[in-house]
């Protein structure tokens, strides 16, 4: 049984001559006819059992925006159901309204729409949907919790996507849509052509210039579907916060823009997260097909309290035998990096091209320009000393061969994406 505030007030409403005229006799009347109320109320109230639930909405929505779930609720018995509704999701799921005033006449439907604004990524899972239905008086009535299954996937919205379009239109420039081919680049026959001084003896083809009577030479272009692997860091390292989003977060937004740009270069994109070990695998070579399906895997993946070993993801990569371009999303914090990632880094450089790329806090750059007053300048010199660490750190990995990017969270997808680009034009993937 669910008590109401009228029955409340009920109740109190009895004690006042009470208060006025001190008897317990007075009291005891008004509280038994109190009780036949509720008694008889509670059972005039609709049963919930009752009730049958059905729920629709959509599953999918992009954080930062609103989407709506309905529960669909058909009264199968034979009184009004009157009273209150309730969807339960977690708070993150950002519901309203709250509650909601419920009337079904027997046999009839309604449909109950609550808004979800969440407030952070990943899978939002309903709880339960509480029904509390009420006697025509409105004193109390009869309540049930009811398993209404329902879930919401919170995508990463994906910032950087604004400067998809620039970076589009550079890779169309490189494909040679819009601009002329770089003679002699690449490793992918293009064409035939007339042999010019300065051209290399090595791209004679003798065959064509037998043929033709002169000296005729192959031009070559820059190989086309290559093999992007890129690899997420998933350990303890990648919950740290820079302002209000974690590292894992911009490490998400920087892997989103370069599979669509990858993608729409037509190279086969490979993406894995993890961290003691694979969490996602997403691979294909479909450009919107791909986009999608990272976006939608990577949505429920979090931050993990364990260091990650990349002796597992190296493995991952290890898997195919072909030439990639490797991006290494991870922090560039100088022990983890020391102690995981440098030993497997010189059996990836020999094989693949490898690019680390790292987020970086504009707070401690903030630290480092402060020095007004002694706390200041000691906070100062801790910055100071940590720039200089991870700085160490990127020059032990350019040793080994490896491209090092080091920039905060709204700039960090660009430099990586302005990067790939530069490799493409270079012949260098």
């Amino acid at each position: 049984m669910a008590l109401t505030t009228r029955a409340a007030a009920l109740v109190l409403l009895g004690i006042l001559p009470v208060v006025l005229w001190p008897d317990a006799g007075l009291a005891l009347p008004w509280l038994a006819l109190v009780l036949v109320l509720l008694v008889v109320d509670v059972a005039l109230a609709a049963s919930p059992k009752a009730m049958a639930l059905t729920r629709e909405g959509a599953d999918q929505v992009r954080l930062g925006e609103s989407t709506t779930t309905s529960v669909v609720a058909l009264n199968t018995g034979r009184r009004t159901a009157r009273g209150l509704f309730r969807d339960g999701w977690p708070p993150s799921a950002g519901t309203s309204p709250s509650r909601q005033a419920l009337s079904v006449p027997p046999g009839e439907r309604r449909r109950l729409t609550t808004t979800l604004t969440p407030t952070r990524r990943g899978d939002r899972h309903a709880d339960r949907v509480t029904l509390r239905l009420l006697g025509p008086l409105r004193l109390a009535g009869r309540q049930r919790s009811v398993e209404v299954p329902g879930r919401v996937r919170v995508l990463h919205p994906f910032p950087s996507r604004k400067h998809l379009p620039s970076r589009l239109a550079v890779l169309r420039e490189l494909d040679g849509r819009a601009a002329v081919r770089t003679r002699g680049q690449g490793t992918e026959f293009d064409s035939l052509r007339d042999y010019v001084d300065g051209d290399d003896v090595r791209s004679i083809d003798w065959r064509a210039t037998a043929r033709r009577r002169n000296l005729v030479v192959r031009t070559w272009q820059p190989e086309q579907h290559r093999r992007i692997v890129i690899v997420v860091d998933t350990g303890r390292t990648s919950a740290g916060r820079v302002g209000d989003t974690p590292r894992l977060d911009a490490a998400m937004d920087s892997a989103l823009l370069l599979t669509a740009l990858a993608g729409h270069a037509h190279d086969r994109v490979h993406v894995v997260a993890g961290d003691r070990r694979v969490r996602v695998r997403v691979s294909g070579s479909d450009r919107a097909a791909l986009l999608h399906d990272v976006i939608s895997t990577l949505a429920p993946v979090d931050a993990q309290l364990v260091e990650a070993d990349w002796s597992v993801l190296a493995a991952e990569v290890a898997r195919s035998t072909h030439r990639s371009l490797v991006v290494l999303l991870t922090p560039l914090e100088p022990a983890a990096v020391e102690e995981g990632l440098m030993p497997v880094l010189p059996a990836l450089v020999a094989h693949h091209r490898v690019v680390v790329a790292s987020v970086s806090d504009p707070a401690i750059d903030a630290m480092r320009a402060d020095r007004d007053g002694s706390r200041a300048v000691w906070g100062a010199a801790a910055a100071e000393r940590t720039m200089a660490r991870r700085a160490a750190t990127a020059e032990a990995l350019g040793r080994l061969g490896v491209d090092v990017i080091d920039a905060p969270p709204d700039q960090l997808p660009v430099r990586l994406a302005d990067h790939y680009l530069a490799l493409k034009r270079q012949g260098l993937l």
